[in-house]
């Protein structure tokens, strides 16, 4: 039952299970944030547990936004065969098959719950919050007697699209592409090919669906003014028993203000306003050698000032010379990145991003138009909703250029011509991005509006502290 202060204030006690990737822990961790500072009238004890190899992430993030008020908890990451010793986030894997493992050990109950569920008798939460993977968390938290929350860090239009390619019966037409059904206008089709294995995918998702639903609510980062038709199809086709809307979470890595940070921006201060691209594939995907190498020299060819985030885990060499024929107008980071700020510089005039979900949320309150080169099966979905839908954004490589695949190891390589003419398009005055940038301020706007006080997500996250109150007494 939740405690009451001699203060009178009631407060909440939650922990937070994040997934095994910087890309589900930083959201994890903003929403701690955010809940530890949601109401006047409760005190949200906000803990966020991960293995001790993530610890670093979480208290960066923390440090950042001088969240002292957020803890941190640890659990052991199992011993998983094949998986080397301390590799507990899928930024540090080096190959698909070390992705794969941690995976796989992430949705195992035989190896993943009986840590998660020992620490969370141990802590006597009043609520849990859940990544997808965890399904077994809504049995421990009937076990106890409290409510369960599941958390999409993963926007409703993607989450949506894939479960109804994978648990509906996707139309396969004669172009081997598969349409979404039943979805609303515009429709999506996809190839094959970008598309995970179903039948694997169809078991677990069949799995993360039925916990969802057994959740007392779903809350998903994201606003209405991004995907109010997709957000509504949630209650509509009674998915989930709640839900709640409470993004774009980004705060805690706009206070950023170390060292690296003001090293990158000083360079931007150098640059025109919209010359310089700034190109990520996020923390997570995986690019072989000659990608890199055609990227690099198509960069090169392109004639833009660029700033690249190359993963440490990818032991890359740019080819000959070129670092010398680019150092006055580009620059590499191997380390972490301030990206939300560099998104708002002013000398940004694209972003080459791989679709993930927070770089997306990064780029819409940013304003900044997108250039796509998705690389796992949610971003190619994703994709979808920044050409297609929203039309803030342009593919890399046009339809039927060359094979793409979720498995990065049949993704044929995109050639440097085509990189270097896409960044010249895109970026030409007048051209694709100007005109994509008027869509995506309007969408900033309504990005900040959702997050001040009295907005859509304001509103949802305020109704997500008072909803658990209430559950709990």
């Amino acid at each position: 039952m939740a405690s009451t202060t001699s203060s009178g204030i009631k407060t909440l006690r939650v922990l937070l299970f994040p997934h095994f990737a910087t890309g589900h822990i930083q959201p994890f961790t903003e929403l701690a944030i955010s809940l530890a500072a949601s109401s006047p009238n409760a005190a949200v004890e906000a803990i966020v547990a991960v293995t001790p190899a993530n610890v670093p992430i979480v208290q960066s993030l923390l440090e950042r936004h001088s969240a002292a008020t957020v803890k941190i908890v640890t659990y052991p990451f199992p011993t998983v065969d094949g998986l080397p010793k301390g590799v507990e986030n899928l930024g540090k894997a080096a190959t698909q098959a070390d992705s794969m493992l941690i995976n796989l050990a992430a949705s195992s109950d035989t190896l993943m719950r009986p840590a998660q569920e020992m620490l969370i008798r141990a802590q006597s939460p009043d609520a849990i919050f859940t990544d997808m993977l965890f399904t077994w968390s809504t049995d421990i938290a009937d076990d106890l007697g409290v409510p369960c929350v599941a958390y999409n860090v993963v926007g409703a239009f993607p989450m949506l699209a894939m479960r109804h390619l994978l648990m509906e019966d996707a139309a396969i037409d004669g172009d081997d592409m598969a349409t979404v059904p039943p979805f609303p206008i515009p429709h999506i089709r996809i190839p094959r090919t970008e598309l995970p294995d179903v039948s694997i995918f169809r078991h677990v998702f069949g799995k993360v669906h039925s916990m969802q639903a057994a959740c007392f609510g779903l809350v998903v980062n994201t606003f209405s003014g991004l995907e109010q038709q997709y957000c509504d199809m949630y209650m509509r086709q009674r998915y989930v028993q709640r839900s709640y809307f409470v993004g774009p979470l980004l705060q805690s890595s706009q206070s950023a203000t170390d060292a690296a940070e003001s090293q990158y921006i000083r360079w931007l201060d150098t640059k025109s306003d919209r010359s310089v691209v700034y190109v990520s594939f996020g923390s997570c995907a995986l690019v072989s050698d000659d990608q890199l190498d055609q990227l690099a020299l198509g960069l090169e060819a392109s004639g833009k000032s660029f700033l690249w985030v190359v993963r440490a885990a990818e032991k890359w060499t740019p080819p000959k010379g070129w670092e010398k024929r680019v150092e006055d107008r580009g620059i590499i980071i191997t380390s972490w990145a301030p990206q939300t700020a560099i998104l708002a510089h002013p000398a940004v005039g694209a972003f080459l991003t791989h679709c993930g979900w927070n770089s997306v949320l990064e780029a819409v309150a940013a304003a900044v138009p997108m250039l796509t080169w998705p690389k796992v099966y949610d971003q190619f979905i994703t994709e979808r909703l920044i050409t297609d839908v929203l039309g803030i954004g342009d593919r890399v490589w046009p339809h039927g250029a060359g094979l793409r695949s979720e498995d990065y190891e049949k993704h044929e390589v995109i050639p440097a011509d085509h990189v270097a003419r896409a960044l010249v398009t895109f970026m030409y005055p007048g051209g694709p991005g100007d005109v994509m940038r008027t869509k995506v301020m309007d969408l900033a706007s309504k990005s900040h509006a959702a997050m001040e006080e009295g907005g859509s997500s304001q509103h949802d996250l305020h109704r997500l502290v008072t909803d658990l109150m209430a559950a709990r007494g």
